[in-house]
């Protein structure tokens, strides 16, 4: 028998996983005088890591050490950068504080799981870091009161590629991580910031957000609409991601908008819109098409649904976007299942024109 031929996806570090050795280091430098070439940290999936200390050197700040982001197979823009803590001891009975450094952004809109003001470092890292600084401070009987001071060189750049901006966190990238370990080609990461980039809108007082497909929909729509940038939420193919979460946190309106092909999937009952994960039943879609006047058996026999627009008149092309738009729609109140949310759907076609609306 042949066997089945498998790849193994190898996973990543976390920055917070990453700050955290750099902190480890750092502290031990601060009290042993000596920075250690690797430290090992125990994440909170359970996983050890065993990560090489890249950098280390005593600066005017305090102790700074840096760990090189290795974020496995998973296409993680900060893959590479140097998450560096700079540790300095702190006011007596002032416990762990956390401070930004260059490239770590500022929180500056509420609803995300830091205050306003604050630097981007989120609970999870900051509790590794408090353990570790806990249990070293005991260990080497060094000080418990330390001062960390994270950045990222070239962490302002690396944010633009994220959902930094749109989430209100200016000025570099964020510290992130539940559980310490990147898994390649997660869809929960980006799940996660759909949920937040709701939670941002809704504590902002926001009546109207936008899932798009991608940059072609979202231009589309932001010519339709007036809307601010927390207001956009970069939906990729997860629409069921997000309108599953709407119905448990709900915003007065949405607009969903996408190509003909993912919107074809949506009416088709698919909610995750990913061409490896779903795919267009043209035979159902022909049903549609023949409907219009347009040939069934060459729409089922299509190869892609640009094929399918590109067998129809314009006319055509109008009426079958708008059968598609409202098929849509009413999948996806069918998952929202709450009156509280308003949806309306956007088809957009290969140009960014507008090809039909449903309300």
């Amino acid at each position: 028998m042949q066997g089945r031929l498998t790849t193994s996806l190898r996973f990543g570090w976390t920055t917070g996983t990453c700050a955290t050795a750099a902190t480890y280091a750092a502290y031990m430098a601060m009290v042993t005088g000596e920075f250690p070439q690797s430290v090992r940290i125990d994440t909170p999936s359970g996983k050890t890591a065993e990560l090489g200390i890249h950098s280390g050197r005593v600066t005017s700040s305090g102790f700074m050490a840096g760990v090189i982001k290795d974020a496995g197979d998973d296409p993680d823009v900060t893959h590479g950068a140097e998450i560096r803590a700079t540790v300095s001891p702190g006011e007596t009975g002032e416990g762990v504080s956390f401070h930004g450094g260059e490239g770590i952004g500022m929180v500056t809109k509420s609803g995300l799981p830091v205050e306003v003001g604050q630097p981007a470092i989120n609970p999870v890292p900051r509790q590794m870091m408090a353990d570790i600084i806990a249990n070293l401070s005991t260990e080497l009987e060094g000080p418990p009161d330390v001062r960390i001071t994270l950045s990222v060189p070239g962490g302002a750049e690396l944010a633009a590629k994220t959902w930094n901006p749109r989430l209100g966190i200016v000025g570099g990238i964020s510290i992130l991580g539940t559980t310490g370990v990147v898994r390649p080609f997660s869809c929960s990461a980006w799940i996660a910031s759909i949920h937040r980039g709701i939670d941002v809108a809704r504590a902002n007082g926001l009546a109207h957000v936008a899932g798009s497909t991608g940059a072609t929909s979202e231009a589309a729509l932001l010519k339709r609409y007036d809307l601010p940038e927390i207001a956009l939420l970069d939906m990729g193919d997860f629409v069921g991601g997000m309108l599953k979460y709407l119905r448990r946190h709900p915003v007065p309106r949405l607009t969903i908008a996408g190509g003909f092909a993912k919107m074809v999937k949506l009416a088709q009952g698919h909610a995750d819109l990913h061409s490896a994960r779903s795919q267009i039943d043209f035979s159902s879609l022909a049903d549609t098409a023949a409907e219009l006047g347009m040939d069934y058996a060459a729409v089922a026999g299509a190869n892609t649904a640009l094929d399918v627009l590109g067998m129809a008149t314009p006319q055509q092309q109008k009426t079958l976007g708008g059968v598609i738009a409202r098929n849509a729609l009413r999948q996806a109140r069918a998952i929202v299942r709450s009156d509280d949310v308003s949806i309306d759907i956007m088809v957009v076609d290969r140009r960014g024109e507008i090809l039909a609306e449903a309300f």
